[in-house]
């Protein structure tokens, strides 16, 4: 899968700030492709099921489906999809929720469990390997320069005006 270098938009006499722009979207395009790639021919998974499942991990006692929709940034509708496909795959179940008998709490079954873990050790190896061409004091300074912009509070202001 060849995906689109965004970067070759830029010309050398754009600002510095949408070069940079372009070249974080070129390199998280890359990565996550690559993601999708593996996950669907080592798990026969696609990402947002892989997404679906890994908040689901993290919180047991399941999710409604409304709270799944509004954390991964989807609709209902998309949700709805991914959740049937994985529940008749066995990996995820709803529960009608006590409280409120038109929605229902999605959590992941055993086997969801299983095959999520599997699933996760695989991903956290291939982030590994994406990022090696950078080393571990570069990822660290690459993660704090990326947290400064995140938060949105510049570092200097004379360099941002």
């Amino acid at each position: 899968m060849a995906s689109v270098d965004m970067e070759k938009r830029a010309h050398a006499d754009h600002h510095a700030s949408l070069r940079l722009w372009l070249r974080l979207l070129s390199a998280t395009t890359r990565i996550e492709d690559t993601i999708r790639q593996r996950l669907r021919e080592q798990f026969d998974i696609t990402l947002p099921r892989f997404d679906l499942m890994a908040q689901l991990e993290r919180e047991p006692q399941g999710l409604s489906m409304s709270e799944l929709s509004r954390r991964m940034m989807v609709t209902g509708g998309n949700v709805t999809s991914i959740v049937d496909q994985l529940e008749k795959e066995q990996l995820v179940q709803r529960q009608m929720q006590a409280s409120d008998r038109r929605s229902y709490t999605v959590s992941l079954t055993d086997a969801g469990r299983s095959a999520f873990a599997a699933m996760a050790l695989a991903h956290e190896g291939w982030v590994v390997e994406l990022l090696s061409p950078l080393a571990a004091s570069q990822q660290e300074q690459l993660h704090k320069l990326l947290g400064t912009l995140k938060s949105g509070t510049p570092t200097n202001s004379k360099e941002t005006k």
